[in-house]
């Protein structure tokens, strides 16, 4: 019995195994436990492995390929048209096998343990902003229903808060005081964290070439760099920069039939962390765009002026993360149009 490729459906405790050949057919059915799992997978010595890009699929993933097994991860929801009737584990193992056999599937590339403790970092992180965020803003409903209006970003409102605290009196009581303070030190005590988690980041950004790599790129800083090698690697996987922008959900979502074509917004599709951050970093070039000659600001402006600003921001975060594709798997290096002869 030869096992082409091994489909298995991953949990906490028990796994469910699907053996098929180069034809596709079963060989093999099994439920293991998690003790017997990894022997139970080296005895049936299959070429390949497949498994959802579920959260434990990278680390079985890295044991399988240190074993000299090819693995294949895919996203969950190219999984489920192959599910057969019900839905249980052995149809799921079993539609497993069958979409990783697929010539035309994507596959989801093993993250290294650095690229997960840089992910575990962002995820730390922006769980922190959120909590920030929320903190600011019960603040600001206390005070705005006592008659006091706040900023929203959060130094202008650590910048407000003792001058109003100060000068209130009336229905700004002590005890409506004490809350303010009090969450004020709970942001402090956040802040301090997210401080520590940016550490971090630059550390990693410190060790990592492709880190260092993409940050030249106009509106890429550490944050962003970071996020970037966390999530794609060397970005192989990826057919070209189209590919990974598409993923990303950067490009129109297209509506076409009858030999129409319609593009309407972007697709926003994939990762919404990293969107946001290449927005981000888009916008905060277009600041900076006014009165500039060099090749893409020019463009910048050009498009701002058709466009509008919101789109020019979408258009630059998504020629940014095609530029990105290129960098991680090449060694092609960057040059900037403004400094490009």
């Amino acid at each position: 019995m030869e096992i082409d490729i091994l489909g298995i459906d991953l949990a906490k405790r028990v796994f469910q195994l699907h053996g098929a050949d180069r034809r596709g057919h079963a060989l093999h059915r099994s439920k293991v436990m998690r003790d017997d799992f990894v022997e139970a997978v080296r005895s049936l010595r299959p070429r390949v492995v497949a498994m959802e890009a579920c959260s434990s699929a990278h680390h079985w993933g890295r044991c399988f390929r240190d074993m000299g097994i090819e693995v294949r991860l895919i996203s969950p929801q190219y999984v489920t048209p192959f599910v057969k009737t019900n839905k249980n584990d052995s149809n799921d193992a079993q539609a497993i096998a069958e979409a990783a056999s697929r010539p035309t599937m994507n596959f989801v590339a093993v993250k290294s343990v650095e690229q997960q403790d840089m992910q575990a970092v962002h995820r730390v992180r922006e769980l922190l902003v959120h909590q920030r965020t929320a903190l600011i803003n019960q603040a600001r409903g206390l005070l705005g229903e006592r008659g006091v209006a706040m900023a929203k970003s959060p130094e202008a409102f650590k910048r407000a808060v003792p001058r109003i605290l100060s000068a209130c009196e009336g229905e700004v009581t002590s005890i409506c005081q004490a809350m303010v303070l009090e969450i004020m030190q709970q942001i402090q005590a956040i802040e301090g964290h997210i401080e520590r988690a940016e550490t971090w980041l630059k550390s990693f950004m410190k060790r990592s070439p492709l880190c260092k790599k993409i940050a030249v790129v106009d509106g890429v800083g550490t944050i962003t760099a970071t996020a970037m090698v966390a999530s794609v690697g060397n970005a192989k996987e990826f057919r070209n920069g189209r590919h990974l922008s598409a993923w990303i959900g950067l490009v129109p979502r297209q509506y076409s039939s009858g030999g129409k074509s319609q593009l309407k917004g972007i697709s926003k599709r994939g990762d919404t962390y990293l969107r946001t951050l290449l927005i981000h970093g888009a916008r905060t070039v277009l600041r900076y765009v006014a009165g500039k000659t060099d090749a893409q600001s020019r463009w910048l402006q050009d498009l701002i002026a058709r466009r509008g600003y919101n789109r020019a921001a979408v258009a630059l975060a998504n020629k940014n993360a095609r530029v990105i594709q290129v960098l991680l798997s090449s060694d092609t290096t960057y040059r900037s149009s403004a400094t490009a002869r």
